[in-house]
Parts: structure tokens; sequence; C-alpha cells
């Protein structure tokens, strides 16, 4: 391309900042419109804050059951302030990073809202008023933000959202969380482990909808030997404050009861952020408010992508920065396109669980004859040693072919593990692939070997009837 081409990115968010930074790298003209921080909720108030916090609490349950070990920790206490302290630290460096990259690379960033006013012009309000950027391309990164239901506003005081909950003054006494998708159970298991009494409400007839039901029966067990309340088939419908505290009225089986708590997190899912951008005006196809795109992620409008959560389902950040990715190379004049065969899914529950391909009723909706193989945590060296040994490893495989449909985990460090079945799924391997792989010893991939061979009744470490 002889000459570079003029973009507008609306978002900063992982897709976003993604996009503008490969868009420089590829030689282009790029100016990035963040309308709060770099880096999105993702590294803000999302992905990066909650995992930091969910490390803490698996630190401290950890130190507080090494007795088996021999380790006896006296007078362990949590310092609330010097906890939130820290997690922004984290925050603040890939933050200030971000920054740094899109500088270096030569990209512009103005703070502010942007409207697009035509398929070539995008109007930015600020502090300093408002300008009109001209434009060859616009790239859409704006994101998503948490879903309000009825009765239920965010105030981030009484009720939080998942922003709030990653910014508490103290740790309540008494949580109830409304929600029971990765989120809701993420904060839940994260505050239960940090001290709080948590009542989990979910509408569906289990939590974690929608997954692998085997690796959520495991994520149940572990629900329950914590003590954390679970109610499922229940709607919230209300709440109010009395002397006792945050009063959650719910219905169950067509029955209203209630329940006090001392704090409310609603958690029942996000919606695309597309407010004020002027998407109808345009005339652009929209779904369920998502916008809608083709394999290069343009839209109806050719020289108007859309990425990441705003573009569609799943709502994930590693979604949006593939999009992103290929989105820049389009408009720099490369021959790309999304093809991805799979998208890995992690939750940062206790125990984690991942997920990534089909699971075997959605490899029998396709027509497709399955084999599964499944191994243990608690058959591995590698977990024994960590303590940690809930879960297992499911592959699931094309019987005719071996080839690997999908793998679905739940265990220790299995939100690292699923990169291998990942990787497997996209390069087309079989289970015998796996299998004759090499895999180090003591580690937890191992049991990703061994879920290999069970595939086939050929696991060496437990025993398979023929």
């Amino acid at each position: 391309m002889s000459q570079p081409r003029n973009v507008v990115v609306i978002g900063a968010g992982p897709a976003g900042y993604v996009c503008a930074i490969r868009l420089a790298q590829l030689g282009q003209k790029v100016t990035v419109i963040e309308k709060e921080a770099l880096g999105g909720t993702c590294l803000n108030v999302g992905c990066i804050p909650s995992k930091a916090l969910i490390a803490a609490g698996a630190l401290l349950h950890k130190v507080q059951n090494a007795q088996a070990m021999g380790i006896t920790a006296k007078d362990v206490s949590l310092d609330v302030g010097q906890l939130v302290e820290w997690k922004q630290g984290i925050v603040g460096k890939l933050t200030g990073g971000v920054g740094g990259l899109l500088k270096n690379h030569g990209a512009t960033v103005i703070y502010g809202t942007a409207s697009i006013t035509s398929k070539t012009s995008v109007e930015v309000t600020s502090s300093e008023g408002k300008q009109t950027l001209n434009c060859d391309d616009i790239v859409i990164a704006t994101g998503s933000e948490p879903i309000e239901i009825p009765g239920f506003a965010f105030d981030e005081d009484n009720v939080w959202s998942s922003t709030g909950a990653l910014r508490p003054d103290s740790i309540p006494k008494h949580l109830v969380v409304i929600g029971g998708g990765y989120i809701g159970l993420e904060m839940g298991m994260m505050y239960r482990r940090l001290g709080s009494e948590v009542t989990v409400l979910e509408a569906s007839p289990r939590v974690l909808p929608g997954q692998d039901e085997d690796c959520v029966k495991i994520i149940q067990r572990s629900l329950k030997k914590s003590k954390t309340k679970v109610m499922t088939e229940t709607f919230a419908k209300s709440w109010k404050k009395d002397a006792g505290g945050l009063v959650v009225t719910v219905e169950k089986n067509g029955k209203t009861e209630t329940v006090t708590c001392d704090q409310i997190l609603s958690t029942v899912g996000r919606k695309p952020y597309s407010a004020g951008l002027g998407l109808e005006k345009l005339g652009l196809e929209l779904n369920r408010g998502f916008v809608s795109t083709n394999k290069k992620m343009q839209t109806s409008i050719p020289n108007i992508y859309a990425v990441g959560d705003i573009a569609g389902q799943p709502m994930l950040a590693h979604k949006g920065s593939k999009e992103g990715l290929i989105a820049a190379a389009v408009i720099a004049g490369q021959n790309d396109e999304y093809d991805a065969k799979c998208v890995p899914a992690v939750i940062f529950t206790a125990p984690e669980m991942a997920s990534v391909g089909l699971t075997v009723e959605q490899a029998e909706e396709q027509g497709l004859k399955t084999r599964v193989g499944q191994f243990p945590f608690a058959a591995s060296g590698r977990a024994m040693s960590l303590m940690e040994t809930e879960g297992f490893i499911k592959i699931v495989a094309d019987a005719k072919t071996d080839e690997v449909l999908g793998v679905h985990m739940v265990g220790p460090e299995v939100t690292e593990l699923i990169a291998e079945a990942a990787l497997a799924i996209e390069m087309g391997a079989t289970t015998e692939d796996i299998a004759r792989t090499i895999h180090a010893h003591p580690t937890l991939p191992e049991v990703m070997m061994e879920a290999a061979e069970s595939v086939h009744n050929m696991a060496v470490h437990i025993f398979q009837k023929k």
C-alpha cells in the first residue's frame, strides 16, 4: 500500500488497542478515541483486577489450610486497603504500558466520547470541546457494559456491579450474588475465601449454564464444601434497606422469600456498548445490539469495522484481540479473515475451569459420533504435591477420525493448561498426537496426555475396563 490509510479506532480495550498497535506496525496513521481509561474494561475493571483479587483469596486459603504440609501460620490477617492498592498497582502498570506502546508506535490518543457522523468522519466530544476527525476507515471497539435488572440499579454502594466489587472498602459479612454464571461464581468464591458468607441466586436449574455438565458438578461440590449457599431456579425481585441490613426478595417455585445481607452483587451478564455512536443513523446491521460483520470484520459499510464484544459472542478479551489483528491486516491491504476453529474459555473459580471446542452434546447435535477420555488430577503426583487434586481433564474426540473436537477441564491451573488443547484443535491434532507427545514429569500437563490415552482405554495410571 503506497499511501498509509487514516484510521480512527473507537475504544482502547483489548480489541481496540491491539488493533491500533498492529495498524501502526503496518504503517497506517492511527487515532484512538477512549472515553475513560486505556485498556478498557479488561485491564481496568475486569479480567486483570479480578484475577489479582482471586489470586489473593487463593493464597489466603492455601495459607489457612497448609497444616497438612507441616506449615502453621499464626495471626494471618487481611488488610483490604492494601489489597486494593496492590491490585491497582498492577492495573496501573498494565494501562501505563498500553499508553507507552501506543505512543512509541506513533498512534494518537484522544480522550473523549465518539459519534460516527458519516462513513468517513467521527465527532469527538472531550473536555476541550468538540472536534471532527476525517478518516479513511473506522474501527468500532467499544466493548460492553454490565446489564442492570429491574429493581437492582447499580449504585456501587448497596448494589455492586462487577466494577464496584473490585474496589471494596471492606469485606462484606454476607454477600448476595445475583447470577450464577462465570462472573458471579468467580467473585462469589473469591469473597467466600476472603471471609464473606455468600449466597448465590441463579435463575437456571444449575450454576454455569451451558458449560460441560461433569465439570460443573465439581464446582457445585466445591461450593457446597465451602458452605456457599446456592439457590437455583430463583429470581431476584427487589431489595430494601432496614435496621437488619439489606433485605432481598426472591421468588422460587412461585413462592416469595427473603434473604438478608449487607451487600448485593448483580452479575447477570453484559451487553454491547453502543450508546451515542450513531450506528442506527448510519444504517449498520445490528443483531440484538451487536454489530454484524463478515469474516474480515467489516460491517455492512465496508470501510467501517467492528471488533471485540460489540462484534458478537463470545464476549472474551482474547477473541476481541484476534479480531483487532484481523481488522488491522485487512485495512492495511492484507488478505486475512477470522477463521479460528475454536476460542478457549477460562473460569477462575475454585477449582478453576476451562473449556475449548465442542461438548459431547454439541458434537452429537452436529451428527458426529464421539469417543470420550477422562483422567483425574487425583492420579497426578504433581497435583498431589500442590494439594489440589479435585477435578479432571476430559477429551471429546471424533470416533471415526480420532480428531480432537473439544477439551473440558476442571482442577489446578487448568486456565493455563487449556492452551495445549486449543492448539491441538486448531491444528487438527488427534488424541494419538497428544498421547505420543512426551510431556515433562512431574507436571500437570501429563494429565492431558493421559486423558488422550484414556480415549482408547490405554491410560497407564488409572485402571480402565475394556
